[in-house]
C-alpha cells in the first residue's frame, strides 16, 4: 500500500472514531449510563449516595423483576470473586484475574455478610468494604481508596415486583485528559456491556426462585404487558 493510500485509510479511520465519539457523547452516553432507569429511579436519593456527594461520573441502571425483594436479595448478598459471581460474562472477568464464577443457585454459605466486610475483586482488584446492609432492600459498597460506590437498591411495586437499581459513583482524581477521554469512550460502553448482563442475570435468577417458590407459598407475581428489556 502507498504512503497516499495509508494517509488517506488513517484519515478516514480518524473520521470514523471522530464521528462515533461526537455521536455517543451527544446521543448514546444518557442512554449507556441510564439503562433500564426510569426518570424516577435515576432522580431517587439511595443509601450509598452520601458517601460520594460530588462523584465525577453517576450511572444508574436498573431492571424491573417479576419477583419479591426477598428472592431478589440473597443474589446480591452472595456476589464476589471466589463466591457467587456477579452473573455477568465470567470469561471477560477472569481475564483480568477477578476469579468470578456465576453460580445459579442460593449459597448458604455466603449469606451472612455483615457491615464492615470486605471484598476483594480477584487478587490485586478493588477492595470493597461494605457500608450499608439492609435486607431485602439495599446493598453499598465501597472501594477503600475512596474513588467508588457501588449500591445496590431494591424498590418494591405494588403487584409483587421488584425493581433492582444499580448505581456506580466514580472519582477519577489525577486522570490526564486522554485517560478521561478513554473511560468516556471505552470505559463507559463497556461498563453497560456487563452491567446489562448482570442485572438480566439476577432477574432471570430470582424469577425462577420465585416460581419454584410459589406452588408451596402461593407466591407469584406477574408483571403487566409492556416493553422491557430483553436478554
Amino acid at each position: 500500500m502507498s504512503a497516499r493510500a495509508m494517509g488517506l485509510c488513517a484519515a478516514a479511520v480518524l473520521g470514523l472514531a471522530t464521528a462515533a465519539s461526537v455521536g455517543y457523547l451527544a446521543v448514546g452516553r444518557k442512554p449507556c449510563l441510564t439503562w433500564g432507569a426510569s426518570d424516577e429511579d435515576v432522580r431517587r436519593s439511595m443509601p450509598g449516595d452520601d458517601l460520594m456527594p460530588q462523584p465525577d461520573l453517576v450511572a444508574t441502571r436498573a431492571i424491573r423483576i417479576a419477583a419479591p425483594a426477598s428472592d431478589v436479595y440473597p443474589w446480591l448478598v452472595q456476589m464476589g470473586s471466589g463466591k457467587g459471581g456477579v452473573y455477568t460474562y465470567d470469561w471477560i472477568e477472569n481475564l483480568f484475574g477477578l476469579n468470578m464464577h456465576s453460580v445459579d443457585e442460593i449459597l448458604p454459605q455466603f449469606q451472612d455478610r455483615q457491615v464492615g466486610d470486605v471484598e476483594q475483586l480477584g487478587k490485586t482488584g478493588p477492595r470493597l468494604r461494605i457500608e450499608v446492609l439492609r435486607p431485602d432492600e439495599a446493598m453499598v459498597m465501597a472501594s477503600e481508596d475512596g474513588n467508588w460506590v457501588w449500591a445496590f437498591g431494591l424498590y418494591a411495586a405494588d403487584d409483587g415486583s421488584t425493581t433492582l437499581v444499580s448505581r456506580n459513583r466514580i472519582k477519577t482524581p489525577g486522570a490526564s485528559p486522554l485517560a478521561r477521554a478513554f473511560s468516556t469512550l471505552v470505559m463507559e460502553p463497556g461498563s453497560l456491556v456487563m452491567e446489562r448482563k448482570m442485572l438480566l442475570g439476577i432477574r432471570q435468577r430470582a424469577e425462577r426462585l420465585a416460581r419454584e417458590r410459589s406452588p408451596r407459598e402461593g407466591a407469584s407475581v406477574t408483571l403487566p404487558a409492556g416493553p422491557a428489556p430483553t436478554p
